[in-house]
């Protein structure tokens, strides 16, 4: 099976059978790939589901076949053609044809290949006119022209603004850089960073976070020994900051309510140095696996998983936490730079469903932690509905409880003025990491 087939079956894992896109490329890669292959896999797949609207449009230009009736092997033939030729400058466009022609005779009908034929010969003649998207509403014009569902475009705009949007639109169009987290229990970030640059990585600090490296070129980074050893684990520098921001003390018990695959519980206890009394929690049983695997190979043994769901109350709890931690269910339109399908999935009810979850968490939570004890709040996610509106609401219900700003957590508080009084929002385009949502909140004396 040659490298663009498996693209194939990665969209059609993704696009058929609804598979995450990060999960469905490593499940089809094997170790023994080329890694120029590998490079390939991901650009293709990655560009086709970012742009699957645009390239829906100009296939739409070009076909007498509605999308809708395409048989969907062949749409994702026709996607992948599309891509390489309008995007894919070093490949020549024949060979996107060709290899489009060759997948169609296998996974389509004798008749079928033509009509994948015409209309990518019939695109690479005519590119630069049929790129074009003829659409005078600025709304739709962002939706087909960076291929954004209708209404998550208008939703933004109408919280954002149009040029926001638009840049946060190509921004998460973009491949975002690798993000590590040193270990800081095992090693230090700079003898880390030394020690990827002699396996000939690029590599640099993270802007906000402490103990964040970004890798410019980071191939089968995992399989380093460094990696399996335990010094260091795979986080985005958004992720981070919420171990970062909350600081915890030796000693302290702390409840990760919704914790696997446990990026923020390991991030506690490496603050922690592994002294005092972690709980992390999740409704599944794998899940809560992937914790134990990661904690084990950190070297960590002060985390403890259940299996418990956070939108239930747990009374054996009650007034005993330090910290609790709340990495809430959100729609994770804040990651769409790594999981591109997200903006595919999800639709304003799902939104409506979360946040009514979200306020129950929250209120459970206000019941654990004790006298002077800290919430954290954080989403994947950058709407106001979400984020600060939850937020705000539990503020104005529970006098004892406000937000304590963390300006002190951060050295570089550029673009976070918020940070004084409690909370960040971060954004792709303005910050350079994940769209992600941080809140700090203490239990003051009632």
């Amino acid at each position: 099976m040659n490298a663009r087939e498996k693209c194939l079956n990665i969209l059609m894992d993704i696009n058929l059978r609804g598979a995450y896109s990060n999960y469905a490329i490593t499940k089809h890669l094997s170790s023994s790939i080329d890694p120029k292959d590998e490079n390939l896999i991901r650009e293709i797949v990655y560009g086709v589901i970012e742009n699957r609207l645009y390239l829906d449009y100009i296939i739409s230009k070009l076909s007498s076949v509605k999308i809708k009736k395409i048989q969907p092997a062949i749409l994702d033939i026709l996607r992948m053609g599309v891509y390489q030729i309008a995007f894919m400058e070093k490949i020549p466009d024949r060979a996107a044809v060709n290899e489009a022609v060759n997948l169609s005779k296998k996974y389509g009908h004798k008749r079928v290949t033509g009509f994948v034929n015409g209309i990518l010969r019939n695109f690479s003649r005519n590119k630069e006119k049929l790129m074009v998207v003829d659409k005078t509403d600025p709304k739709e014009f962002l939706s087909i022209k960076y291929s954004y569902p209708l209404w998550l475009v208008k939703r933004w705009i109408d919280e954002f603004g149009y040029e926001f949007t638009e840049k946060l639109c190509i921004e998460n169009n973009l491949r975002p850089k690798l993000n590590l987290r040193t270990n800081r229990i095992k090693i230090n970030r700079e003898e880390l960073s030394a020690r990827l640059t002699t396996y000939g990585y690029t590599v640099y600090n993270t802007k906000y976070a402490e103990d964040g490296i970004v890798v410019e070129n980071p191939i089968r980074i995992t399989d380093l020994e460094e990696f399996k050893q335990g010094l260091f684990t795979i986080q985005d520098e958004s992720s981070m900051l919420v171990g970062q921001i909350t600081n915890p003390k030796r000693g302290s018990l702390v409840l990760d309510m919704c914790s696997a695959p446990g990026g923020k519980a390991t991030h506690m206890a490496e603050i922690m140095e592994n002294d005092g009394r972690i709980i992390s929690r999740d409704i599944y049983e794998h899940k809560l696996k992937l914790v134990e695997e990661n904690s084990n190979r950190l070297g960590i043994d002060i985390i403890e998983t259940e299996i418990f769901d956070a939108t239930e109350l747990d009374k054996s709890m009650i007034g005993k936490v330090d910290y609790c931690i709340i990495d809430a269910p959100c729609s994770g339109l804040g990651i769409i730079r790594r999981r591109p399908d997200i903006k595919w999935n999800r639709n304003e009810e799902d939104i409506k469903k979360l946040t009514s979850m979200q306020k129950v968490i929250l209120d459970n939570a206000k019941h654990y932690v004790k006298t002077g004890g800290i919430i954290i709040y954080s989403t994947c996610t950058i709407g106001r509905d979400e984020n600060l509106n939850i937020i705000s609401d539990f503020l104005k219900e529970n006098k004892e409880f406000s937000l304590l700003g963390f300006e002190g957590a951060i050295d570089s508080l550029e673009n976070f003025d918020t940070a004084k009084e409690g909370y960040l929002q971060l954004f792709p385009h303005i910050h350079g990491t994940d769209g992600f949502f941080i809140a700090r909140i203490i239990k003051k004396d009632s």
